[in-house]
Formats: structure tokens, C-alpha cells, sequence
């Protein structure tokens, strides 16, 4: 798989004009959300390199994320005069990279496309490593293919607009990527004052983050290995997420990884030794700042059987990325049902559901 290059913006019209430059290309598509095409769209606004550029506008939300809006992507390439040799820029969160690059990857054969992540969690995220796909049957992600963009630019400035939930959506990937590389970069998330965002330091973080992220896909771009570390907290978390969507009741992705991290942070506790006091300083965080997941102890088979179609599973068997340290990731752990349960309960009461 080709290495996608990953460019932190001093200014984007500069970034995107170079990008579309090294892309040759017969036709120019940008393809927004009904969100970002108010919000973000504008910023484009006047670069030469996009003139005559069509525009496809998808539903926004992740409940669009899905093979209905797929199609119509294809459709409009293809009535808009799409060749293979057309470039997509995807404009957007993570469900407008994920679906963009999914319908270029795919679309005769595949295009190539750029990510201009608008969200903290596409930019962190989403957007980087080459995951691209769709929901479907009920199961987040569930279709889909390694396919990475030509080039993603990273221009925070974006995230001056960002409501409070989708930057802590974002937020919680970052957190993330703490656990499985630093204690010092925990130690910089945990501490950061998400009250009075300083957005220049906000900038570096997020370059770090990505940083951690680039890497780990680099040495392992299929998710053979190491790279199922950038799953902690997945399993869970896309149960609940699955749950949700099942409940009409919509979460956001990275609530949904929130709330999976103190579970998995739990098992990590009781399985490989993680040390309490950080998975404590870790859910707390979490608490102050996500809220909680509400769930009864009736649904526990249902999260269960959920949990039992993550990608990352082996013969109907559960696998987790668990810790023993900040940084010291242990990969394909397992648990039975009775502490699966157990972790559910330890949730419940720490979460105060």
C-alpha cells in the first residue's frame, strides 16, 4: 500500500494547490456534506486550482454513511463526466472522508482523492492511514478498503467553528493515541484546558497525534500487527455505537471510543496490569468530559453479540488491544463472557449508569 503524505497546513490554499498539482487529472470533483458545503466550502473560495471543479453535496451524519449514499456518489461521477484519471478532493468529517474515499477507491477501478478534513476527529483520525468504507447491516465500517488518499491536509484552523461534542468526538482518538505511545503525551491531553482551547498549542497536539498514528500505520498498513493498537477502546466502543444506532439514538463516534476506553482500560487493569491510578486519572477525564452510556444489565447479551463482529476477531472469538503501560500495547487479548460482563458492570458503576 502507497504512502499517503500528510501535510500540516501554514495556509491551505498554498497546501491544496501544490497537492492538486502533483495529482494530473482531466476533471476536478469536490465532495462535501450539507454541513461543511455551508460552513467550509467557502474557504476554497477563489484558489485558481479548483476552477470548474464540480461539486457532489451528500446528506450529512453518519446515518448517511451507507450504501444509498455511496451509489449516488458513483452516480454523480459518472453523470458528471468521471474518468479514471479524475481527482476527488473530499471536504468534510470523517463520514465524508471515509464514504469519498471509499466511492474513488472503488469507482472504475479506483481514483485518486485528497482529504481535507474539516473535524478533529477526521483529522486525527478518519482521514489518515488509508481506511476507507461504509456502514452497513447495522455494523459500523462493516464494507470497505485500504485504499489512502494521495495526499491529506491537515488546516486546523477548521476547528475554530467545531462545537464542543464534535471536538471532543475528535478528542477522545487523540487520548488515544496517548495511551499507546507516551506518558508525557497523556500527561499533555490530560492537562490540556478544553475551556479556553489554545489553538496554536491545539495545532502541535494534533500533529503529534497524528504523528503516532502515521507511524504505526507505516510499519503495519494492512493491520497484520501493530497497527490493531489504534483499536483500543474499539471494541467496545462500536458496540455501543452499533447499540445506539440500533436504539435511534445516535452517538458520536468518539464518545462511543470514550466510553470503550474505560472498559478496555478495565480489562486492561484486571488482564495485563495496567496501573490503576492512570486508568483512574483516564476515566475521570472521560467522565468530566463525555458523560456516560446508558445501558441495563438486560442488553449485555446484545452488546455481546455485537462485540462478536469487529473485524479484528478470529473465529467468532473476541479480541482486544488491552495495555500493560502507557505504551506497552498487548494485542490480540481475549476474555470470556463472564469478565466481559464483569467489565460492563464495572462500567456501570464507575459511569454512574
Amino acid at each position: 500500500m502507497s504512502k499517503q503524505e500528510v501535510i500540516l497546513c501554514e495556509g491551505l490554499a498554498n497546501s491544496l494547490t501544490h497537492a492538486i498539482e502533483k495529482c494530473p487529472h482531466d476533471k476536478l470533483f469536490i465532495l462535501t456534506d450539507e454541513h461543511t458545503h455551508c460552513l467550509c466550502r467557502p474557504h476554497l473560495d477563489g484558489i485558481p486550482a479548483l476552477e470548474g471543479a464540480e461539486e457532489i453535496v451528500i446528506g450529512a451524519e453518519d446515518v448517511h454513511k451507507n450504501l444509498e449514499t455511496l451509489a449516488a456518489v458513483w452516480q454523480a461521477l459518472s453523470e458528471k463526466g468521471a474518468s479514471r484519471h479524475s481527482l476527488l478532493i473530499n471536504l468534510g468529517g470523517g463520514m465524508v472522508t471515509d464514504l469519498g474515499g471509499f466511492a474513488a477507491s472503488t469507482f472504475k477501478r479506483g481514483i485518486a482523492y485528497i482529504n481535507v478534513p474539516t473535524t478533529l476527529l477526521a483529522m486525527v483520525d478518519a482521514s489518515v492511514g488509508g481506511k476507507t468504507g461504509i456502514n452497513f447491516n447495522g455494523l459500523k465500517n462493516e464494507i470497505g478498503v485500504f485504499a489512502p488518499a494521495a495526499c491529506v491536509l491537515l488546516e486546523t484552523e477548521f476547528l475554530r467553528s467545531l462545537d464542543a461534542h464534535n471536538f471532543f468526538s475528535g478528542y477522545a482518538e487523540m487520548l488515544k493515541h496517548g495511551l499507546i505511545s507516551t506518558p508525557e503525551h497523556l500527561a499533555e491531553l490530560l492537562a490540556f484546558d478544553t475551556e479556553k482551547t489554545d489553538y496554536a498549542l491545539l495545532k502541535s497536539m494534533v500533529g503529534r497525534s497524528v504523528q503516532v498514528k502515521e507511524h504505526i500505520v507505516e510499519e503495519d498498513p494492512l493491520e497484520h500487527g501493530i497497527r490493531k493498537a489504534l483499536n483500543l477502546g474499539h471494541t467496545v466502543g462500536h458496540a455501543f455505537e452499533s447499540l445506539a444506532l440500533a436504539e435511534s439514538r445516535p452517538v458520536l463516534h468518539g464518545y462511543a471510543v470514550a466510553w470503550g476506553l474505560v472498559c478496555e482500560l478495565y480489562l486492561s487493569y484486571i488482564k495485563t496490569g495496567f496501573p490503576k491510578d492512570k486508568m483512574r486519572q483516564t476515566i475521570q477525564f472521560v467522565k468530566e468530559n463525555y458523560g456516560s452510556f446508558a445501558f441495563n444489565c438486560k442488553q449485555y447479551d446484545q452488546l455481546y453479540e455485537l462485540m462478536k463482529h469487529d473485524k479484528k476477531n478470529t473465529a467468532g472469538v473476541i479480541n482486544f488491544t488491552l495495555l500493560k503501560e502507557v505504551g506497552d500495547i498487548c494485542l490480540n487479548q481475549t476474555a470470556d463472557k463472564e469478565t466481559i460482563f464483569e467489565m460492563f458492570d464495572f462500567y456501570r458503576e464507575c459511569m454512574g449508569v
